[in-house]
Order: structure tokens, then sequence, then C-alpha cells
């Protein structure tokens, strides 16, 4: 296997990375509104993500960077390209980490209420332009023979890359449902429970018409298995919700955003970013990636600090492990 196949894989594992940890950040933000029922449970749900989230969207740094690294020629078509989404995605996880900063620094209710009404747009925003983004790169867009996007913000719109959107939408605030029945206790982690089985089928049909969408377009034997395996996954997540079982539950919801990242860069490879004009002016890991002696030190580089960075992200799940509900909210802190 070539460096520049290395690295398209390793690059799709920090999407996936990412993926699966903002995923359940986002849906947790989603749910401010759709699941607590007052100032405190909110303020439960947001403690629940609290210590993580900022370490979460360092998977989205390092996957931007590897991209810019690795493979040039896509980063800079890509954000060229994908520059008006790409930027509302940044401007709201600068607002997100802003309000998760600043909400309680204030004691007035109106000042706490914008800043959690920012949480859920800026939450709810990035989850859709995600599945919006992703699906405009595996379909292919308008690149011309240099290698420069030709269309235009409106072309990404399309109704493939729409349901991509309302997919990862759904699935990222059904994945942030059960991660809060395994963190919570008490009527939130009923409630939770209740919401997933009422979200769960519907984000299972939506992601069954996007995955077979995309299977019939460009998929293989690879990526039929991914398929199954995102689908079962997904199902056997709302049995084990069912049963009560949160930490199998939060396991399998896992797995099908895992399986379905894969299956999307299944179908993509050895192509990074499609071009629907011409397939002789796709952008591969062939021709978009850096140079031999580019990836190699870079391979170096991922191999040493990778590993810390796992650790150390795991051992701050590990610490922040514990449940918890509305009784470890003082009765006199407003926020």
């Amino acid at each position: 296997m070539e460096l520049h196949d290395v690295w398209f894989v390793l690059i799709a594992v920090l999407w996936t990375g990412y993926f699966f940890l903002e995923g359940f950040d986002f849906g947790v933000g989603v749910l401010t509104k759709l699941l607590a029922r007052d100032r405190t449970e909110k303020r439960v749900l947001i403690n629940t993500i609290g210590p993580v989230w900022d370490g979460n969207e360092v998977w989205l740094l390092t996957a931007g960077g590897a991209t810019f690294a690795a493979f040039p020629e896509w980063y800079a078509t890509l954000f060229s390209g994908f520059y008006l989404p790409l930027l509302i995605i940044l401007v709201c996880l600068i607002v997100r980490g802003v309000a998760f900063e600043y909400r309680a620094k204030r004691p007035e209710e109106h000042w706490q209420r914008n800043w959690e009404t920012a949480i859920f747009w800026t939450s709810l925003i990035p989850a859709f332009l995600w599945g919006v983004a992703f699906g405009n790169i595996v379909r292919g867009v308008k690149i011309d023979r240099n290698f420069e996007y030709v269309g235009n913000f409106w072309d990404l719109l399309n109704p493939y890359a729409i349901l991509g959107g309302l997919v990862t939408l759904t699935l990222f605030t059904f994945h942030g449902t059960v991660f809060v029945g395994l963190k919570t206790v008490g009527d939130i982690r009923e409630r939770a429970r209740k919401l997933a089985l009422r979200l769960g089928p519907i984000t299972a049909v939506l992601a069954l018409a996007f995955l077979v969408w995309t299977q019939a377009d460009n998929g293989d034997g690879g990526s039929l298995a991914a398929l199954i395996v995102a689908v079962v996954a997904l199902v056997a997540a709302l049995v084990a919700v069912n049963a009560g079982r949160e930490g199998w539950a939060f396991m399998l919801s896992g797995v099908t955003i895992v399986a379905a990242v894969a299956m999307l860069f299944l179908t993509l490879f050895p192509n990074v970013m499609p071009s629907s004009l011409n397939d002789d002016w796709s952008l591969t890991v062939t021709n978009a990636s850096s140079s031999p002696y580019t990836l190699k030190i870079m391979t170096w580089c991922a191999g040493i600090a990778t590993p810390i960075v796992l650790l150390y992200q795991s051992w701050t799940y590990w610490v922040f492990r514990k449940r918890i509900g509305t009784h470890h909210i003082a009765a006199d802190v407003s926020h």
C-alpha cells in the first residue's frame, strides 16, 4: 500500500472519530430544546458534554490539518468550492464554544436563555451541513480540468446531499439521545429512552434510503458490507434502548456511524473528490497528494502523537464517566 493510500485511510479514521464523538455532542445540543423541560434539565444536558466537547473538536482540526498536508489539491478544491457551507459551520462552532463558556457568566435569565438558544442552533446547523458536504463529496461536484470547483452554492443543495444532511442530523440526535440515557439518572433518563425509541425508526428509514442510494450509484462489495453493518447496528441499538441497556445502545449507535462513514469513504476511493463533469478531472489519492517525502514525515509524526492523544482523551472520558441528574444541580444556582 502506497503512503497516499495510507493517508486516505487515516483521514477516513479521523473523520469517523469526529462524527462518532462530535455526533453525540451535537445531538445533546439539539436535545436542549427537544428534551429538557426547564433550566435545570438544560444544565444537566450541558454538563454531560461539558468536560469533553472541546476535546471532540480536536478530531476536526486534525482531519482538516491532515487533509491540508497530505492532499493539498483536495483541501484547496474542497475549501474553495464549499466555502460558504464550511464558513457557516466554522462560525457555528465558534459561537457554540463561546455559548458553552459564557452561558453561566451572568445570572440574568434572558442572557442564559439566549446562549442556550445559540447552543441549539449551532449544534443543529453543523449536524445538517456536514451531511450535505459529505453527500456532495461522494456524489461528485463540478470540477474542471484545472481541478477547480466551477459550480455555485445552490448546486450543493441537491436531493442526495439534502438527504445526507437529514441523515446526519437525525443520526447525531439519536446518538445524543442514547448518550443522555447513558449519562443521566431519573426522569430525564427515562424520557431520553422514549425519545430515542421515537427517533430511531425515522433515523433508520432516512439512513437506509441514503445508503442504498449511495450503494446503487458507486457501491461495491466492501461498501455493501458496511451498509449491512450500519443498518443492523442501528436496529440493534433500538432493541438495546428498549431493553434499557444504554451502554450497548450507545456502542451500537456508534457502530452505525462508523459503518456509515466507512461506506462513504469506500465508495469514494480511489477518488477524494469526483468530478461530475468528466471522470478524468476527478481528484484522486494520486493526483491530489503531497510528495512521498512529506507523507513519510507525516507518518512518523502521526505514529508518535496519535497514541498520546488517544490515551489522554480516553482518560478524560474515564474521569467523567459517572451519571448526573437534576439533584446534582444546586437549588440556589440559577444556571
